[in-house]
């Protein structure tokens, strides 16, 4: 007896046209907004990739300019980057490209 005096009670709450206005509203706000959830959560996601992308592409600037630096300290690390990176080599010499698996 006392269950259904507890179901009466929260139906009666629940089809109050206050809280069905309520609930209609937030489940519009929720679901089928311009602003939903769901976008909000694709478009919080999207941001922290960039956010990664942009920490990756400035750790590449920082490295690049520490190259840059080392190069123009010498000829010896012109010479040293060029060997490695383009296999560039002198008369006398002979290269060998191991290529590891």
């Amino acid at each position: 007896m006392e269950s259904q005096g507890i179901l009466k009670k929260i139906r009666k709450i629940i089809l109050n046209k206050y809280v069905l206005v309520l609930i209609i509203f937030m489940v519009f706000f929720l679901f089928f907004d311009k602003h939903n959830l769901v976008s909000r959560w694709k478009t919080g996601k999207r941001v922290k990739d960039l956010e990664k992308e942009i920490e990756f592409y400035n750790e590449e600037i920082r490295s690049n300019k520490q190259k840059v630096i080392e190069m123009q300290s010498g000829d010896e690390t012109l010479e040293r980057f060029a060997r490695e990176q383009f296999y560039l080599k002198k008369d006398s010499e002979d290269v060998f490209i191991i290529k590891e698996e």
